[in-house]
């Protein structure tokens, strides 16, 4: 091959690296637009649900199937009594709370028996579904239906798994320990239940910044905004996902995720399929996806929903280092789950499943990242080498940039009509304000971090990467 010719070729291959990538990103911002029309949609025709706890308590009081709260907590000794207080106050006829201390460095445990009197207390397992001992059992003097568990770490799975064991009502409530729900969560996260015939299964709700806000004595006492920028573009990328994601997915039966900050299940169905698996860092989406698996399997109907009205609030790492490892967690999961259930991919047998859900996840977490990265590096490179039209530029700034912002601002905008979690106008700005800046930076700055998951999946890396925490009401 001649110099000419050389030079030619790699021409070609710049141009169709840019155009590739410029496509993929094109197709990524298309189907969240689509996604945010059709939850807009989804929001406007609906029925919405009753807006005080008293008329839920009223309406199903009678009704509500008993619920246990397991609370996985890992070195969680600033935020754990608070959070413990939360679930306790929880508005629910009948729900039990199951605290699993998974092996905690700090004093976690210790925060637990002095907060909450806690004695020891013999407690047979249903199921034992841990790989770890349990080291010991408590209840509280104070408070009857506070239970504890003490066990060897395992991870976050394998402490649920022990929690689910211990149960006995027939749904529980996984949450994370650093998590405050709002007083009528479970009421709202049970009552699809109340009215099933059977084919539920799991119900999702919405995932909110705690960053920011006012908690006293385990409740929400005040909404805020961080005055910090980390929290602020997590509060955006909440909103996109919960608000326009996953109300457009749980509408179209796609439906994959249901947050491991919160997450109601039939306890029967949880132990059929064996908890949740030990080996994936990302186990609240392996979890959902076997579900799915699972069910279609057995030939069986089923139905998984999501549920926005149901807010719980968490703490969000307050900066990059806490964001870096989370998000190559993540990130890692979802690759470990799209290997793992390999054979759903474009499998009718899955129905919208494989056909749908899973190829899109592909799309998301497989092609999308390394697209976009390669994007910023390659058409720049390209308009420098005089072999790529500027605007090229522009159209791509367009689709990454100005697009995204637009989809921030309209799941902003469906967040203010539909759930008024914002309190004031000062706040609307800031998030505002935060849906744009987050384009020059941060989302680069998150492309790294994914980039450093997929680079964790392929070195088939398990190590588990805990997110600092500050506590509630603690200085950003």
């Amino acid at each position: 091959m001649t110099l000419t010719e050389l030079q030619i070729a790699s021409a070609n291959a710049i141009l169709f690296l840019a155009f590739g990538c410029f496509l993929v990103v094109a197709a990524r911002n298309g189907i969240s637009l689509l996604q945010l029309l059709l939850a807009t949609w989804v929001f406007a025709t609906r029925t919405k649900p009753g807006r005080s706890s008293i008329e839920l308590w009223r309406r199903y009081g009678d009704l509500a199937l008993p619920v246990s709260v397991i609370a996985p907590a890992f070195n969680e000794e600033l935020s754990i009594v608070e959070s413990v207080k939360s679930l306790l106050s929880l508005e629910y006829p009948h729900h039990e709370v199951i605290v699993v201390n998974d092996g905690s460095k700090d004093d976690t445990l210790g925060a637990l028996i002095r907060g909450f009197d806690m004695e020891p207390h013999e407690r047979m397992q249903i199921a034992a579904l841990q790989k770890t001992q349990i080291r010991g059992t408590y209840r509280s003097r104070r408070y009857p239906n506070l239970f504890v568990v003490d066990k060897e770490n395992g991870r976050k799975a394998d402490a649920a798994n022990a929690g689910i064991g211990f149960a006995r009502t027939p749904l529980v409530c996984v949450i994370d320990a650093d998590s405050i729900i709002e007083t009528d969560g479970l009421l709202r996260a049970a009552e699809p239940f109340m009215h099933d015939d059977g084919r539920l299964v799991a119900v999702g709700g919405t995932i909110r910044i705690a960053n920011g806000c006012e908690i006293e004595g385990g409740a929400l006492r005040r909404i805020g905004v961080d005055t910090k920028l980390v929290p602020r573009f997590q509060i955006v990328e909440y909103l996109r996902a919960f608000l326009s994601s996953r109300v457009a997915n749980a509408h179209t039966d796609t439906l994959l995720l249901i947050s491991g900050a919160f997450g109601m299940f039939r306890r029967d169905v949880l132990i059929e399929i064996g908890g949740y698996r030990h080996d994936t860092v990302g186990e609240d989406l392996e979890l959902v996806v076997r579900i799915h698996r699972y069910m279609r399997e057995q030939k069986r109907e089923y139905a998984i929903k999501f549920v926005p009205d149901i807010v719980c609030w968490t703490e969000a790492p307050a900066n990059l280092a806490g964001l870096k490892g989370q998000r190559s967690r993540w990130q890692q999961g979802a690759l470990e789950t799209l290997q793992r259930h390999r054979r759903m991919i474009f499998n009718p047998r899955y129905g919208r499943i494989g056909m749908i859900a899973m190829p899109q996840l592909i799309l998301e977490d497989v092609i999308g990242p390394p697209a976009e990265v390669i994007g910023y590096l390659v058409i720049p490179a390209a308009i420098a080498l005089g072999i790529l039209d500027p605007m090229m530029a522009l159209a791509f700034l367009g689709v990454t940039v100005l697009f995204g912002t637009g989809l921030s601002l309209g799941s902003l905008a469906l967040e203010e009509v539909q759930l008024r979690r914002t309190p004031t106008a000062r706040d609307l700005y800031r998030i505002g304000e935060a849906a744009l800046l987050e384009n020059f930076g941060f989302r680069q700055m998150n492309l790294i971090y994914r980039l450093r998951g997929i680079r964790s999946f392929l070195r088939s890396d398990t190590k588990w990467e805990a997110v600092p925490r500050i506590g509630f009401n603690q200085p950003s």
